[in-house]
């Protein structure tokens, strides 16, 4: 597929049917994460990878409260087989740059005015996206309610220096599905929003 059509295609699927995903696909879903940008090319990421049907199941459990989970966007989301979850080390760029090649030894927080760990673990989520509508396939990135992320922690063992970022459901897109913002909301256009040389 040509690369303005994945970009073109590109949207949150939120509605999944049960077919099984290739692995090989996700294999290359995850391939592409990796090949995002880095500060320092500290890679600073990891990647949880849910793909069969009682991790997937536990990981709806751990980050889904009691009261919920009954709607329309969690039945639809609910279907998709796999889940990847992006964890960011902000440790791993602290470190980084405080290698002789940087110079940061202090490995002080300030120096940071923008929390690179996590855009960059954000850019890799992107090219997961991405690399789903390449595969044919549909994929949704969405929030884990933060009074959840100690469940999603406990359920599959992630260390405390590894911050999840969210989810990205992956699978055969279904019918139906809760329509997003998009649906109500025109894209902004490029005259609006790209300032030529001068605010």
């Amino acid at each position: 597929m040509d690369f303005a059509d994945v970009v073109r295609r590109r949207r949150m699927v939120r509605s999944y049917t049960d077919e099984p995903v290739d692995p090989a696909a996700v294999e290359r879903i995850l391939a592409h994460a990796v090949r995002a940008p880095s500060a320092g090319f500290s890679q600073g990421w990891a990647f949880l990878l849910l793909d069969d049907p009682s991790t997937v199941t536990a990981f709806w459990a751990a980050t889904t409260a009691p009261d919920e989970g009954e709607d329309s966007w969690f039945a639809g989301m609910r279907r998709a087989p796999v889940v990847v979850v992006p964890l960011a080390d902000k440790e791993a760029y602290l470190s980084r740059y405080a290698e002789a090649d940087k110079g940061w030894t202090d490995r002080d927080e300030s120096r940071w005015p923008m929390p690179y760990w996590l855009i960059d673990t954000g850019m890799a989520s992107l090219l997961m996206l991405l690399t789903a509508v390449d595969e044919g396939l549909g994929a949704c990135f969405f929030g884990i309610p933060p009074d959840r992320t100690d469940a999603l922690r406990d359920a599959f063992g992630i260390p405390g220096d590894q911050e999840p970022i969210g989810a990205v459901a992956i699978g055969h897109p279904g019918p139906g599905g809760v329509a997003g913002s998009a649906a109500t909301r025109r894209r902004r256009g490029i005259d609006e929003i790209v300032h030529r040389g001068h605010w």
